[in-house]
């Protein structure tokens, strides 16, 4: 397997100044080759941050500029997205929790991290936390809503999820995203609230990655709809109590996960934090990084 099978656009020339480059390796975990972007220092306080779709890695670098020293971000791609090595199977959010966890002990990271995730990376990150709380300390999660979403606040939103439809069926998902790379874009521009906090260099990157990865956001997506969906309607998760302290950020603009999603968690959780970045959209890391920053600070400074 090559274990360079792209080139980020955005990794060299545009990297935000003050922010330092990340260094990259790529860990054979579970049947394929994760790669793995770091920012920081081994000792420092290591934290496990979660990338969404259309994005990978990258997707931190803007929040990575901002956090002052004593942090090690470990900000892998999830299997096939990115330079992740890409299977057949595996996609399903337990699968991909326990990549995450083997990833860790890989990395020797066998005691207790931080961990922060956007969008499908905060959907992956309350699994995790749901499964494994005595891996994690706290946890922050973005613009994605709780796993006990109130049924009459889902309802009257589904059609946000318009979009879905071109993403997850086997043949036309991968086609779509595969041939279409600006239906990638368009995602990007439209689920922020001012489309020109994404750079020229950063669309093309994202559509370039999401076509290049395509089988496995599809079979992503997928998934969701086999079993995250069923376990949904059936209130699987109502049976499980989160434990890990969180804080919850959503955009107040967010035109994908709502402000109403957020509500209802309370009766189903020991310590959860809701909050709403006044004038944001869906993708805080992009575009209120201080915001995120902040939020990295109030849950994880303890740890320094």
């Amino acid at each position: 397997m090559d274990p360079h099978p792209r080139t980020v656009v955005v990794s060299g020339r545009d990297m935000p100044r003050g922010g330092g480059h990340a260094s990259h390796r790529w860990l054979d975990v579970r049947g394929t080759r994760l790669h793995v972007a770091e920012y920081g220092t081994g000792t420092g306080v290591p934290l496990l941050m979660l990338h969404s779709f259309p994005q990978h890695w990258y997707a931190w670098h803007k929040v990575a500029a901002l956090l002052p020293e004593g942090y090690r971000l470990v900000c892998p791609d999830l299997r096939g997205f990115g330079w992740s090595g890409f299977t057949r199977r595996g996609y399903d959010m337990d699968g991909l929790a326990d990549d995450a966890l083997a990833l860790l002990e890989a990395l020797g990271l066998d005691g207790q991290v931080g961990l922060v995730g956007h969008d499908w990376g905060a959907h992956l990150g309350f699994r995790l936390c749901l499964r494994y709380p005595e891996r994690f300390t706290g946890y922050l999660a973005l613009n994605m809503s709780h796993p006990w979403p109130r049924h009459r606040a889902v309802v009257p939103n589904l059609w946000r999820l318009w979009f879905t439809a071109f993403v997850e069926y086997p043949v036309l998902g991968r086609a779509v995203l595969r041939h279409w790379p600006g239906f990638t874009r368009f995602l990007l521009r439209h689920q922020v609230a001012d489309p020109a906090v994404w750079t020229e260099a950063e669309l093309t990157e994202y559509a370039a990655a999401t076509s290049a990865s395509a089988p496995a956001v599809q079979s992503l997506f997928w998934q969701y709809v086999l079993h995250d969906i069923p376990a949904l309607v059936r209130g699987t998760w109502r049976r499980h109590r989160l434990t890990v302290p969180t804080l919850l950020l959503g955009g107040e603009r967010d035109r994908v996960v709502v402000p109403s999603l957020l509500a209802g968690a309370e009766p189903y959780a020991d310590e959860l934090t809701v909050r709403l970045v006044p004038g944001a959209g869906h993708h805080l890391p992009q575009e209120r990084p201080q915001e995120v920053a902040r939020a990295v600070a109030e849950v994880f400074a303890r740890q320094l």
